[in-house]
């Protein structure tokens, strides 16, 4: 009878175990358990057949719910085990932590509140660290060990289930504290100190209720300053003092499903696990024995190496079960742990590469496994109705990567693309897209994963709406007027399309107009033009109404073609890199949307940009060879323009800025369109010597930016003469011969031939 304290490491399973052989033999009337006090209420959904761990509990501050703290839980951690006991058995169980309303605040907390956690991996193992910084690593140096968790892992996880492991860990820690205490620079952070103040406030709050034995489960760090009776521990009247006058703010709490990855990093008491995949293993074979916990790791190594197409035979098997033994018999090991099983692994899997590690260690010692929470869990209207969206279209979350191939064509594939579009326009970046081959427009792949972070998002998202489409709608209007630059509006236009949001897609259009009526800034006015090239062409796609799009599109148009000779003129090299790129865009933006209008309207700026002096010669370039693919010149035109920009009176940086613009990114092409290769053949042939030789380092830095073998095959080109210059009347196309190979590159490119 009395209380009884269990010091255990978070997410052990040696330590549940232990636990839930120790509270069995206890029978407590109540168990206290290190956790955050909000979310007792929602203990009862722990025996719920639904709730698979793991999973954490989701602490948000009320007003701002991106100030949120995880206590994470998987099957194997010693608080989960208690709380199972408990409430499997209807006693009262409670959480002791201090509370995170204490701790969400909106103002930054103080130096002397929250310090900074120390990398202990990048400190020389030379360096003395604070022993309550690392308390295990001081208890691995004395017994040997490199690190604490191989040591924790070989003094209590693959011990089994003993119960006397606690009064050990107890006595452990205490000497441990007391050594701390002792040094001359120990400071106890006041955050740890109200902590462990409201833990001993909530014990003494159990005893005056009555329960005369009470089972406590924390961190063996904070064990030894548990036990209230104790003369040297703080008074209630001091923890009274430590915990007067703490701000606090609302916060609300819940279940939410969590992955083997995420157990790794630091939640909300500050634990995580290197290899929660393993720990699992070990806490679902341990029971059978250390010969039963060895086979199946590595046959659960050699089913994921031959998955992956590896070697992995059934002898591997047998001979790396048996080095493992002889390993840990070597060591000494009452079990192997996972250094032996990854040395043997190593050995007889891995003998010609590390790389196969790598999976190991992030499919198993690691791993991926998502648990999942009831649906009566409490949660945001928004959660419910993306849960609901989820099943009705068939998306469960996965922790790991999924590749989903979508047909737009398909209403349930459309539906699924907007879903992801509406989310990622949230922040809620459950699917990657990715370029796709196939169909055109018609065809989208996406790479998802879901992450357990996705949870708060979700909840902040809320405030904008109950349902993903409401919140999408107001979340996308709120952007918008905070947005004042064209280029963002234009890329926020793109992803409202793309979304399917009506009633958004006209505020933002509003916005946009207004917006760009007022700028003056041709390149800004320029780069709003590709992405609304990209919204027309998906038009078609999500049914939605491009017309005024198209308006939009037309004015800037109209704008950027009047001021663009201008804009070009007297340019810093830099300024003529950025407008020489925006140049490139319009031109593909203006091709994809093949409005006949807007075509003529840009190909006639082109001409003016060609032929007007004081242009920079990157963007005069450029424009003369855009005329030239669109046959608005003809080869001998060509020629002319290159002649007369590289003339013998011309700076020769100049004329090679010209030919860059020119020529840039042309290897490929350079190589088959004859007419581009005989314009530059021609302009060379007719230099003079000395002219050659001053234009020849320009030449060869813009010929240095085609690739090697495109270089080559100039060269092989030229040397055997392959090619003549071409006149306008070589440009003739035998329409006849043309017509047969027009359907099978309508069927490549996923379009439909009209007869």
């Amino acid at each position: 009878m009395g209380l009884h304290i269990y010091g255990i490491r978070h997410h052990g399973p040696g330590s549940s175990r232990s636990l839930e052989r120790a509270l069995e033999s206890l029978k407590p009337d109540c168990i206290l358990i290190e956790g955050p006090p909000e979310a007792n209420g929602i203990l009862s959904f722990v025996s719920s057949a639904q709730m698979r761990p793991p999973v954490a509990i989701l602490v948000h501050n009320s007003e701002n719910p991106s100030l949120a703290a995880y206590y994470p839980f998987a099957a194997f951690s010693p608080e989960w085990a208690a709380m199972k006991f408990g409430v499997a058995r209807g006693l009262p169980v409670r959480f002791m932590d201090l509370p995170q309303g204490h701790q969400l605040l909106e103002q930054e907390a103080p130096p002397e509140i929250q310090l900074p956690e120390l990398d202990l991996s990048s400190i020389p193992a030379s360096t003395e660290i604070p022993i309550q910084n690392d308390p295990l690593g001081w208890l691995a140096r004395a017994a040997g060990f490199s690190d604490g968790e191989r040591y924790w892992e070989y003094l209590v996880e693959s011990r089994g289930d003993e119960t006397d492991v606690f009064p050990a860990i107890l006595e452990a820690m205490t000497a441990l504290r007391t050594e701390a205490s002792n040094a001359p620079d120990f400071v106890l952070e006041v955050r740890e100190a109200r902590r462990e103040a409201f833990m001993r406030q909530t014990i003494r709050a159990a005893q005056k209720e009555g329960f005369e034995n009470i089972a406590v489960v924390c961190g063996a760090w904070h064990s030894p300053v548990l036990e209230v009776s104790s003369e040297n521990i703080p008074t209630a009247k001091a923890d009274a003092a430590t915990l007067k006058d703490l701000p606090k703010v609302k916060v609300s709490a819940t279940w939410t499903p969590w992955t083997h990855g995420r157990l790794s990093r630091s939640s909300g008491y500050g634990a995580g696990v290197d290899s929660p995949g393993w720990y699992a293993h070990l806490f679902e074979h341990s029971q059978f024995g250390a010969s039963l916990v060895t086979t199946h790791w590595m046959a659960s190594i050699a089913r994921l190496l031959r998955s992956e197409g590896l070697d992995a035979s059934s002898a591997s098997v047998i001979e790396a079960v048996r080095l493992v033994d002889t390993i840990s018999s070597l060591r000494g090991l009452p079990m192997p742990g996972l250094t032996e099983l990854s040395d043997a692994a190593r050995a007889v899997f891995l003998s010609d590469s590390e790389l196969p590690m790598t999976l190991i260690h992030d499919r198993l010692i690691v791993g991926e496994t998502l648990g999942s929470v009831p649906p009566e869990v409490p949660t945001v209207p928004l959660q419910r109705d993306l849960e609901g969206l989820q099943k009705r279209l068939r998306m469960q979350p996965e922790a790991s990567e999924k590749t989903l191939e979508l047909d737009l064509r398909k209403q349930g594939d459309l539906e699924r693309s907007v879903l992801l579009h509406r989310l990622n326009l949230l922040g809620i970046n459950w699917g990657e897209i990715r370029h796709s081959s196939g169909s055109g427009t018609f065809k989208e792949t996406w790479i998802l994963r879901w992450q357990p972070e996705f949870a708060v998002r979700i909840i902040e998202m809320g405030a904008h709406g109950q349902s993903v489409l409401e919140a999408a709608t107001a979340y996308a209007k709120e952007l918008s007027d905070k947005s004042r630059a064209l280029p963002d509006l234009t890329e926020l236009l793109d992803l409202v399309l793309l979304a399917v949001l009506p009633n958004a897609t006209s505020h933002l259009l509003a916005r946009l107009e207004a917006e760009s009526a007022l700028s003056s800034d041709v390149p800004v006015l320029m780069a709003a033009i590709p992405p609304l090239a990209r919204v027309l062409r998906y038009s078609d796609v999500r049914q939605t109404d491009s017309s005024v799009v198209g308006h939009v599109v037309s004015g800037l148009i109209t704008r950027v073609s009047v001021g663009l000779p201008g804009a070009s003129l007297s340019l810093s090299d830099e300024a003529a890199e950025h407008l020489f790129k925006l140049v490139l865009e319009v031109n593909a933006a203006i091709s994809t949307i093949n409005i006949p209008a807007h075509l003529e309207t840009w190909l006639g700026t082109l001409e003016v940009v060609s032929g007007k002096s004081g242009i920079h010669g990157l963007i005069a370039g450029r424009a003369v060879r855009l005329l030239l693919e669109a046959r608005r010149l003809n080869a001998s035109d060509a020629a002319k323009h290159l002649g007369f920009a590289a003339s013998s009176a011309s700076d020769p940086a100049q004329v090679g800025v010209w030919v860059e613009g020119f020529l840039t990114g042309s290897g490929l092409v350079l190589l088959h369109d004859d007419t581009l290769w005989g314009v530059l053949e021609h302009w060379l042939m007719a230099l003079t010597e000395e002219h050659f030789i001053a234009m020849l380092p320009l030449l060869r830095r813009t010929f240095s930016s085609f690739a090697a073998p495109e270089r080559r095959s100039m060269g092989e080109k030229a040397k055997h003469g392959e090619t003549r210059v071409v006149s306008a009347t070589d440009l003739e196309v035998n329409e006849t011969r043309a017509a047969l190979v027009l359907p099978l590159i309508a069927k490549m490119l996923g379009l439909e031939m009209q007869t």
